[in-house]
């Protein structure tokens, strides 16, 4: 039925709804510093670090990803498959951090949620970026409209009518200047590691980093060294995202490397089922861009890599299945193709798109993704790493009708590993 109302009509509708949901709730944003990090990649691990961060300092805080909901001391999964669940949600959340205390909220914000005006009648302290790279295409139409709809959160921060705001930015990022537009000299803050120094007003760049294979990350910055238990230089950015942004709320540098030195690991992110004999790791990378950096983080460990890998189905973003492909062919020792979430679509036709990618290596498709993961923990040798990706710690699997199945790559990937044992 959706598909027949004009697009304009929708708009109209999910605002309609926004406005209606933050005046029932009384606009509880108004009440509280209120955080909104956006970005293809990154965002959970850095609303993750920063909610440790502003603990740390002393804050009572509130924090909603794609992992977890945590209002002060109370904790619950986000079992809705969705990293930003509908307005009346997001107010309700809002609301109930306000009457539990809180005075710090952190939001992860999608480019999907910021289309249905999800964001709207929230004011923001803070807009946070951690990059960009095509996702959603279908869903937005093209790249350059995925792209204006996550500015839309910087331009709704910039007019917000907060005290003390600040626009948080990659200055890596190939679109770091159009997120930069909505920011004055005060209000802009770039953090990264390769933009020239002494560019900006407030930047955040160490004087030098390492990211070593079996440690987590290490970087100087403000003339202290940070030791980080998180690996890849993917995850360098996804902390100085969190640094700037504690930066410009006036948080401690010594609380934020105590709150960073102390955090583990992120769960379903980079996450160690095993580590000996061989490896088992659990990633939700979906993307191209993020496959590759995992791949990366983990060949530089020397070890060969056994994927098992696949692509979401119901349409969503279909372009990306050979890309995922084509940098599995030219990383994987072993690839096998399973299943992720097919919704509607022909798990078969899925697994060829992904398949088209590869050219090289020879490629094992197992449709049962338990069968698919345990296969990959059989083959595996000593010194070698089995890599899961796609769902991380996700409690689901879609399949056709819309039908959730309970599902949990680490908790699959536990019971192969027992099965080897016996």
């Amino acid at each position: 039925m959706r598909r027949f109302i004009p697009r304009f009509l929708l708009s109209w509708y999910h605002l309609g709804l926004t406005f209606a949901a933050a005046l029932w709730y009384g606009f509880p944003s108004r009440k509280l510093l209120v955080i909104g990090v956006t970005g293809t990649n990154g965002k959970t691990t850095t609303v993750d670090l920063l909610h440790n961060i502003f603990s740390e300092a002393g804050h009572r805080v509130a924090s909603a990803s794609s992992i977890r909901f945590i209002v002060g001391p109370d904790e619950r999964r986000n079992e809705s498959k969705m990293t930003m669940p509908g307005r009346f949600f997001i107010q309700q959340f809002l609301a109930e951090a306000v009457s539990k205390g809180c005075d710090v909220a952190i939001l992860e914000v999608t480019s999907e949620g910021i289309r249905q005006h999800r964001h709207r009648f929230v004011d923001f302290n803070v807009a946070a970026m951690t990059n960009v790279t095509p996702e959603h295409i279908e869903s937005h139409g093209s790249f350059e409209k995925y792209l204006k709809s996550k500015l839309k959160l910087f331009r709704a921060t910039a007019r917000s009518p907060k005290s003390h705001k600040a626009i948080v930015v990659n200055g890596d990022d190939p679109h770091a200047g159009d997120f930069m537009r909505h920011a004055s000299k005060e209000t802009l803050w770039v953090y990264g590691i390769r933009f020239p120094s002494a560019t900006f007003f407030h930047e955040v760049k160490p004087s030098s980093y390492t990211t070593v294979p079996q440690d987590g990350v290490r970087l100087v910055l403000k003339n202290l060294d940070f030791h980080i238990k998180l690996k890849g230089e993917f995850n360098v950015y996804n902390a100085l995202c969190a640094i700037t942004i504690a930066l410009s709320q006036n948080v401690s540098i010594h609380a934020i490397r105590q709150a960073l030195e102390s955090s583990g690991g992120i769960p379903g992110r980079l996450e160690y089922i095993q580590k000996e004999p061989f490896g088992v790791v659990v990633d939700y990378a979906h993307t191209p861009d993020a496959l590759e950096k995992v791949y990366t983080t983990l060949k530089a460990e020397g070890r060969k890599l056994i994927c098992v890998l696949g692509s979401t189905g119901g349409g969503r973003d279909s372009w990306k299945r050979p890309e995922m492909g084509k940098i599995a062919d030219s990383m994987c020792d072993t690839i096998i193709l399973t299943n992720e979430d097919p919704y509607d679509e022909r798990p078969e036709k899925i697994i060829d798109d992904v398949r088209a990618g590869i050219v090289l290596k020879k490629v094992q498709v197992v449709f049962d993704r338990k069968d698919a993961v345990w296969e990959g923990v059989k083959a595996a040798f000593p010194g070698d790493t089995v890599v899961i990706t796609g769902k991380g710690c996700e409690p689901w699997m879609v399949i056709e009708g819309g039908k959730k199945v309970p599902w949990d790559d680490r908790a699959v990937a536990r019971e192969a590993l027992e099965r080897i044992r016996v």
